[in-house]
């Protein structure tokens, strides 16, 4: 089952923050920390991020929720999830890099909480309606 639930994940995850990412907040992270950004992202660390972060959202979150027959539990443990997972780094930033904007920090933190919690519900939805 883990590894149906990591195969729906991973492109829904991708596609919803890769919207978010390339369209949506661009020009919010070029303005807020533009200075710290690469030109191009390094997308062998891009993807370890992705890899290991849809397999906590899957082990952790989805799985569990799919056991127990809540898709609550997993929209709300997904929000969580995303929440403690992209406080780890904004949090980060926000100690030891000089003038790192709190206004990043807090969006950021919605933002993670958002995208695990909407890709949690969207897969458990898919995943007990068509694959499981």
């Amino acid at each position: 089952m883990i590894a149906k639930l990591y195969a729906i994940t991973l492109p829904v995850f991708f596609a919803v923050d890769m919207i978010w990412l390339g369209f949506i907040a661009k020009k919010f992270y070029s303005q807020h920390i533009g200075h710290l950004m690469r030109t191009s992202p390094n997308w062998a660390a891009a993807g370890v991020f992705y890899l290991l972060f849809i397999a906590g959202l899957v082990v952790f979150v989805i799985s569990p929720a799919i056991d127990r027959g809540q898709w609550q539990h997993a929209v709300l443990l997904g929000g969580f999830f995303g929440l403690v997972t992209y406080a780890t780094y904004d949090l980060t930033s926000q100690a030891v890099i000089k003038d790192w904007p709190l206004m990043v920090t807090m969006v950021d933190m919605a933002w993670g909480t958002i995208l695990a919690a909407s890709v949690s519900g969207v897969v458990y939805w898919v995943a007990t309606r068509f694959v499981l």
